[in-house]
């Protein structure tokens, strides 16, 4: 593995890269490569590596990179959850993986988890070119996901997001710093996320990059953030891996999006939590029929 770097919008972003340690999936225009980016908040230490060596396994180049502004890529401001600036950063990510040298820029592949699950639907939607997408415990609309902290947590808690939100976005019009708050905390607190079972879910996963903090404009953007409705124009295979338990991405939107992609569509559920997926016993036969999809979608 080595560290690499490659450019957004005039910023730096860093990568790894995993170079493929098969030549099952080498064809001769090259070998296919998995991009992966993080989901709300996190880095590229948290939790994405246990996959991406099983990915090179496979035959697979996999690049792992950090979003501007989060972990080891350079970008101001920190911390900022804006899932626009995601996925361009994805597209620059596949941009720079389609420049490696070996790399079939045809058989590109895009991965992403919670947040990013519903990015790389959209980064696909817009790329004709890309050959597959991996996508588990998917964040697939914002405005869903919102409206249920409102029937969980109480219409409190919605406002005093939104506040928080518009307190940061005064500091944003007047160049002040940035208003933080945690992305994950306890049930009653401050925090973005704050379901059951989300500090110790992010506690088990998170690298030493991690921040538990954020811009809290980026809480103004979440219901806008509606990866559904780009799903009818993705035109590759899709893996929806599905958390059924899952109580901070909606499971309904997840399966609304197998629905709007048809036979384009392939789905594993699992009886387990969002976090669940990345560990323990379901971690196995998740990364399994992972690395099956990609030797079926990039099979020479």
């Amino acid at each position: 593995m080595e560290t690499i770097t490659f450019d957004s919008h005039g910023v730096r972003c860093e990568a790894w890269l995993l170079s493929a340690r098969s030549d099952a999936l080498t064809t001769a225009s090259g070998r296919p490569c998995v991009v992966m980016g993080h989901g709300f908040g996190a880095t590229r230490d948290a939790g994405l590596l246990p996959f991406a060596e099983r990915f090179a396994d496979a035959g697979a180049d996999v690049l792992v990179f950090d979003y501007r502004g989060f972990g080891t890529s350079d970008g101001w401001p920190r911390q900022d959850v804006d899932h626009r600036r995601h996925r361009e950063d994805y597209r620059a990510a596949v941009a720079a993986a389609r420049q490696l040298e070996g790399v079939d820029p045809d058989r590109i592949v895009l991965w992403g988890s919670s947040y990013s699950g519903g990015h790389v639907v959209v980064v696909a939607a817009g790329d004709p070119r890309i050959a597959g997408v991996i996508s588990q415990g998917a964040a697939m609309d914002g405005l869903a996901a919102f409206r249920g902290v409102q029937q969980t947590s109480g219409s409190g808690k919605a406002l005093a997001l939104t506040g928080a939100g518009l307190k940061d976005l005064g500091r944003w019009v007047t160049r002040r710093e940035p208003f933080l708050v945690p992305v994950v905390g306890e049930p009653g607190t401050a925090a973005v996320i704050s379901a059951p079972g989300a500090v110790a879910g992010y506690g088990a996963i998170m690298g030493p990059t991690f921040r538990n903090e954020m811009c809290a404009r980026g809480i103004l953007r979440i219901a806008a953030n509606r990866p559904v409705r780009h799903a009818a124009a993705v035109q590759c295979p899709v893996l929806l891996v599905i958390a059924e338990q899952d109580n901070i991405a909606p499971v309904a939107s997840v399966h609304e999006v197998a629905r709007r992609l048809g036979d384009r569509a392939q789905t594993v559920s699992f009886d387990c939590g969002h976090f669940d997926v990345y560990v323990d016993e379901v971690f196995e036969p998740n990364v399994t029929a992972q690395v099956a999809f990609l030797e079926k979608v990039l099979a020479p």
